[in-house]
């Protein structure tokens, strides 16, 4: 079993891809899962969600994706614009297309249950589906667990945290095993991503498809950039800093091209911009790009557009470099530890993403395989132990911020990395597993419950 770049890197939609982009996907797998015969005795359905899928699903949108998933919307091309429309009729009329195929009676207040203090074993993100029929005679039911990046599981596959079953033209479950391919064949990380992804598709497909990943991250900056409202919403009253910014600079930059003069921090003011702007974006329920997930989305945009707009020669290629580059660390992260922050706190998301875009920005700043894989160690290194304490079960305070200053962090980190020769103490792989024990080790109320930490602050809306 491998993983794709293209399972690191996935399309959905705001505020969360554990909470969100997961549970909607779940719900649609169960509609569309109901054969022809079940669905037309199909009187009542009901969705469960536990422990921090229920602790903070109200905040996460996870009770409005479920609803929109079981009508049988896709987090990749549902009309965010319309989706708060549809969600109001469906509440209003108490009736579900389920599936997209048989209209049913619904109501979310009762057929969408939050259990904000029960879980279930094997992960904190569980979701139970079942459908009854108008004798009350259960047809289907269904547990699915969402373990990060918008990737849902049944239990049996829990440890392995694998979506794709298909075999790899290169093999590899640690960074040491990567290093050794890359040595063996005179390769980059990212060639041995490329060919891994070959022996999937064809070439233009991969392009093709990285490519649009990169097109929907940039526009996903220009939304975050133009949004009017002055508020995200959600209760908090968080104010949108990425327009006024964006005008600030663009100010800023008109006048230092009359002077002659330049602010010597003039990039990370741009780099803060791009990562403000995608995670607001978020925040607001947008069209995003999971990288690896929601939370941590804005950190890998900001510094492929770092590399563009500030790095001489960047080109489609190098932008397909990075990306490839930023997933296999991804893989490896994933694989060996989480990038679910229900599970091992934000270190597996922010964490995460500084690790994969520091690997990303290296590598397409010529660094070898081996100062690549240090440029990773250090940023996730710096990360450890970061909890998951999100106020009001919001993804903005602070995780929009968060996002920010490890935009900077990944930069610092590739830079670092590349003025030495890629030896160092500790291997990416043991920072790995130190991310891993260390999640263990950390109490659930750190761990995206908004029961401690910064969620503690302010009164929750």
């Amino acid at each position: 079993m491998a993983l794709s770049a293209l399972d690191m890197f996935s399309i959905g939609i705001g505020p969360s891809s554990s909470h969100t982009v997961g549970p909607m996907r779940a719900a649609r797998a169960f509609a569309a899962g109901l054969d022809p015969q079940q669905l037309q005795r199909v009187a009542r359905v009901k969705a469960e969600l536990f422990g921090s899928l229920g602790a903070t699903g109200v905040g996460h949108h996870s009770d409005t994706a479920v609803i929109l998933g079981l009508a049988g919307h896709d987090p990749v091309t549902v009309d965010t614009e319309a989706a708060p429309a549809l969600i109001e009729a469906i509440r209003a009329d108490k009736t579900l297309c389920l599936g997209g195929r048989k209209a049913i009676a619904f109501d979310p207040a009762k057929d969408v249950v939050l259990h904000r203090r029960r879980s279930l074993p094997g992960h904190p993100n569980a979701m139970t589906f079942t459908a009854w029929d108008a004798d009350g005679i259960e047809l289907a039911s269904d547990t699915l667990y969402s373990v990060g990046g918008g990737f849902i599981v049944h239990a049996e596959a829990l440890d392995a945290k694998l979506t794709t079953e298909q075999d790899a033209v290169h093999d590899f479950t640690s960074g040491a095993d990567l290093l050794a391919i890359c040595a063996a064949n005179g390769i980059s990380i990212a060639e041995v991503m490329r060919e891994n992804e070959l022996g999937w598709r064809s070439e233009s497909e991969v392009n093709g498809a990285l490519l649009h990943i990169w097109e929907v991250m940039q526009q996903c900056v220009e939304n975050g950039c133009a949004r009017t409202e002055r508020t995200l919403p959600g209760g908090l009253m968080v104010t949108r800093r990425a327009p006024a910014l964006r005008d600030k600079l663009r100010r800023a930059e008109q006048e230092a091209d009359a002077s002659g003069t330049v602010d010597p921090l003039w990039a990370m003011e741009w780099v803060n911009l791009y990562a403000l702007a995608v995670n607001e974006e978020n925040a607001s329920g947008g069209r995003i790009v999971t990288a690896p997930t929601n939370g941590a989305a804005g950190i890998i945009p900001a510094v492929l557009h770092y590399y563009t707009r500030f790095v001489p020669g960047a080109t489609d290629e190098k932008v397909i470099e990075f990306l490839l580059t930023a997933a296999a660390i991804g893989i490896l992260i994933k694989t060996n530890a989480s990038i679910s922050g229900a599970e091992v706190g934000c270190q597996g998301e922010v964490g995460s993403a500084c690790a994969m875009a520091a690997a990303g920005l290296c590598a397409v700043l010529g660094g070898t395989p081996e100062q690549v894989e240090n440029a990773a160690e250090v940023a996730l290194e710096h990360n450890l132990g970061l909890t998951c304490d999100p106020v009001g079960g919001l993804v903005q305070i602070p995780c929009i911020e968060r996002n920010a200053i490890a935009s900077v962090k990944a930069i610092n980190a590739a830079r670092l990395a590349l003025h030495g020769n890629g030896e160092h103490s500790v291997s990416l792989d043991q920072a790995i597993e130190t991310m891993r024990a260390t999640g263990a080790d950390m109490k659930s109320k750190y761990k995206e419950t908004a029961r401690g930490g910064l969620a503690l602050t302010l009164a929750q809306c």
